[in-house]
């Protein structure tokens, strides 16, 4: 064969080989789009910029380039600074900080309440401010953003729902569907896991016995970590056991 007839021949294969692979349905075709990144503000002084996971509080570790890694020491005084910054603009809030968290370096006691603020701690009643904001962790949030919330919740839920009771929207080849051994998603008691599954021979997350399963007693194929249909069934056997006690490793 010539050097020109192998060419020919190998650019044919690699052609064919595209063509397949163009073609060849995806599970995967559901996934999950990236998460959104918080914008870190640029450094002043040429540190780094720490922030919290509100987006908002940061602060910067002067001296320490990109790529490089604070000691624990530093790391423990820069976290407990971005949380004296947090409670300062919260002063209503609470956080519950580790107690074993040790440093030379107290967080600011928040300035003490008065008249409104007072009472309302005394009562362990949640702040309002104005219109019908909320007090939460991180910020305020008005009654529709739970509608909001609360909505979009309810509605992954529920394609959770319909995905539990459709083998072949998951993947499934023989007809059988979640519901057919798990009614309502009994039996599944997700508020148990992690825990060791016989099945995996190995510790096991929720997801992990989602898929195991799709691949065993429905035969289909594994979803990927970030398929929507993974996470909407996770989402809807951990709504069906709304109010269960958290109870990890048990059998």
């Amino acid at each position: 064969m010539t050097r020109r007839s192998i060419a020919l021949a190998t650019a044919a294969g690699c052609a064919a080989i595209f063509a397949a692979v163009a073609h060849a349905p995806r599970l995967c075709a559901q996934q999950a789009p990236p998460l959104p990144v918080h914008q870190v503000p640029d450094s002043k002084n040429g540190g780094t910029v720490v922030m919290l996971c509100d987006g908002k509080t940061s602060v910067e570790v002067k001296g320490l380039k990109p790529g490089e890694s604070m000691t624990h020491a530093q790391a423990v005084e820069v976290t407990r600074e971005l949380m004296a910054q947090w409670q300062r603009e919260h002063p209503n809030e609470k956080w519950e900080m580790a107690k074993t968290v040790q440093s030379s370096q107290p967080i600011p006691a928040p300035p003490p309440a008065s008249g409104a603020d007072a009472a309302a701690k005394a009562t362990g009643a949640k702040l309002q401010s104005k219109g019908t904001q909320q007090g939460d962790t991180y910020a305020s949030f008005t009654d529709r953003d739970y509608k909001v919330w609360k909505n979009e919740t309810d509605n992954f839920v529920a394609e959770g729902k319909q995905l539990f009771h459709d083998g072949a929207a998951i993947g499934g080849t023989i007809g059988v569907s979640c519901d057919m051994c798990h009614p309502d998603a009994s039996n599944t008691h997700p508020e148990t896991y992690p825990k060791y599954q016989v099945q995996l021979q190995r510790v096991a997350l929720l997801r992990d016995m989602i898929d195991w399963c799709i691949e065993n007693p429905v035969k289909g194929k594994a979803l990927d970590p970030n398929d929507t249909r993974l996470r909407a069934l996770e989402a809807y056997i951990l709504a069906q056991r709304k109010g269960v006690a958290l109870d990890y490793g048990k059998h």
